[in-house]
């Protein structure tokens, strides 16, 4: 069946470029084109659509306006933004509602590329068994209020690290975790750093929302005696392949922010670990005793879904963007996906493997470099630069706690 796609666009020459560049497209998709926001949401009252492309800057509603109405509305639609220029308060509005950024011109298979992933993200978490899941579990890790706080501070015009030191410091607990990842092997210390700003500064201000969120996810479970013997492996395997990861996409020249969505994906991968073994201790024994290449079926059969999946559909709902729950979603199978270049994922699925080989731990050993997909993204000539990373910080091999 046809995909149904609506774009959205106040300029009629754009819209007729797009028209003429996906002519080509018409045997997949079925297309339809407006000049505005208003009209977008009157045609989504009509039928449905699988999704939304719409430009940022328009004159009424802009497109994070227009995105964040479909999202309340009709949020199995498929939400990107295609522009060319937007002020740095439109971008920050938009990454709630929208899924993906394009920039224009748009390249016809760019956009094919990245509606084929996003609409395998969608139909992973419409899942029936993911939310039967998740509708089963007593409870699930939240957001900090923190977290808000920092965002934004963060997100204003002068984020002051001595403010953010201030907000963190309200929380004992996260104050002293941040602390101690400051005075780690993994950061390269050489002095003991007993200041929170100097360990914030140490961090750096692009990593410290990931360890807000991720630290406190981390601490919701610590009461929970199903968890906590499994808590300092865990914590030190995705701290390690949250800078492997980052380090791999540096190497490979990617910009800052993908390299901030690494680090975040990274620390995030086995969120759903922690959610099943509080929920379903029992299964998850089996689990972890079968073979490595096998624990993802096995989830499935025992659980009903794989951790994978239960941590993407926790990102969704806390509506973290797009490419981070993709990577989540699909690291261990990552040819699953129709990537064809590098992405977080791909930083996240090789570090998760790399790491995973020298871990002592049972619950660690789930996961095997997937080397079709490397393959087919034309970096299997990489892959001992991204081993040798590894073998060159020592850091990344030890405990954290």
């Amino acid at each position: 069946m046809k995909k149904r796609l609506l774009f959205v666009d106040d300029e009629p020459m754009v819209l007729n470029g797009l028209r003429r560049s996906l002519h080509g497209m018409r045997q997949a998709w079925d297309m339809q084109f407006v000049e505005s926001a208003e009209a977008a949401l009157q045609a989504l009252e009509k039928e449905p659509y699988d999704a939304i492309i719409s430009d940022m800057r328009m004159p009424s509603m802009d497109g994070a306006d227009l995105l964040d109405q479909v999202k309340q509305r009709y949020p199995d639609t498929v939400r990107m933004i295609l522009s060319g220029q937007a002020s740095r308060g439109a971008l920050f509005r938009s990454i709630a509602p929208a899924h993906q950024f394009l920039s224009k011109p748009c390249d016809p298979q760019e956009l094919t590329n990245r509606l084929s992933q996003a609409f395998a993200m969608r139909d992973l978490l419409s899942n029936q068994s993911v939310k039967m899941v998740v509708s089963r579990l007593r409870s699930l890790p939240s957001l900090p209020a923190l977290y808000e706080e920092v965002m934004a501070q963060m997100h204003s015009e002068e984020p002051s690290f001595a403010q953010i030191a201030r907000i963190i410091s309200r929380d004992v607990g996260m104050a002293t975790k941040i602390l101690q990842l400051a005075n780690s092997a993994f950061m390269g210390t050489s002095g003991r750093v007993s200041s929170l700003l100097q360990a914030l500064t140490l961090i750096g201000l692009d990593n410290v929302r990931t360890l807000v969120l991720s630290v406190n996810v981390f601490s919701q479970f610590d009461g929970n005696a199903r968890v906590a013997a499994n808590l300092p492996c865990l914590w030190d395997h995705s701290v390690a392949v949250s800078k492997l990861a980052q380090q791999i996409a540096a190497a490979e020249n990617c910009p800052k922010a993908l390299l901030e969505e690494c680090f975040t994906a990274g620390l995030l991968h086995d969120l759903g670990k922690l959610v099943l073994m509080a929920e379903f201790p029992k299964e998850c024994l089996e689990v972890y005793a079968a073979k490595s290449d096998t624990r993802a079926n096995v989830e499935r059969e025992r659980i009903g879904c794989t951790h994978a999946e239960v941590g993407a559909y926790l990102m969704s709902i806390w509506g973290l963007p797009f490419p981070l729950a993709h990577a989540v979603a699909f690291h261990h199978h990552p040819s699953e996906t129709a990537e064809t270049k590098f992405s977080p994922l791909t930083a996240v699925h090789a570090a998760d493997a790399i790491a995973s080989e020298t871990d002592p731990s049972p619950l660690i050993h789930d996961i095997a470099l997937d080397q079709p997909y490397v393959s087919r993204l034309g970096l299997s000539e990489r892959e001992s630069v991204w081993r040798g990373l590894y073998k060159e910080a020592p850091s990344l091999l030890a405990r954290t706690t």
